[in-house]
């Protein structure tokens, strides 16, 4: 999905993952340890998980730093990963549990795929709707250019003619 350009960056996007992942199991059990009557210590697992948080977005900042970043590139990013996820993650994955007969592993890898593949489309068609519009902003701001710069020649022009 993404050539690492060092091993650092390798190691920044492992522990995002490892943060990322973190902050998903936490929440799960969470969510768990609620069910089971302990609100005390869901609390605890949802204060740990949004801690979590703030460690894999201070990675992702040295992975994608906000300064670099455009919608466009950003969109390009999404459309990246969900299309690993479509053409390449899921379809192993599902060949893996397909082998070892966990059906529902199959299952669930399969309908991930096709979610991935939804995502995909939606960010392709933001990215076509954000193109047409910034078309759309240049046009208009090259149309507020031709005015100003009207504008600016009949001003000058006036101060001319009363000097």
């Amino acid at each position: 999905m993404h050539n690492f350009e060092s091993k650092t960056e390798e190691n920044l996007q492992a522990a995002f993952a490892g943060e990322s992942m973190a902050n998903r199991k936490y929440l799960y059990f969470a969510k768990v340890a609620r069910k089971l009557g302990n609100e005390d210590i869901a609390k605890l697992f949802e204060e740990t998980a949004h801690q979590e948080t703030g460690h894999a977005f201070a990675h992702l900042e040295l992975l994608y730093p906000s300064s670099e970043m455009t919608v466009e590139k950003l969109l390009e990013i999404a459309i990246e990963g969900e299309l690993y996820e479509t053409n390449q993650m899921y379809p192993e994955f599902e060949r893996v549990a397909v082998a070892e007969g966990k059906s529902a592993a199959v299952d669930e890898f399969r309908e991930q795929a096709l979610e991935s593949k939804e995502h995909a489309e939606i960010f392709t068609q933001a990215a076509k709707r954000f193109k047409a519009l910034t078309m759309v902003e240049k046009y208009h701001a090259g149309r507020y250019q031709k005015a100003l710069e009207q504008v600016k020649t009949r001003t000058e022009e006036s101060l001319k003619e009363s000097a």
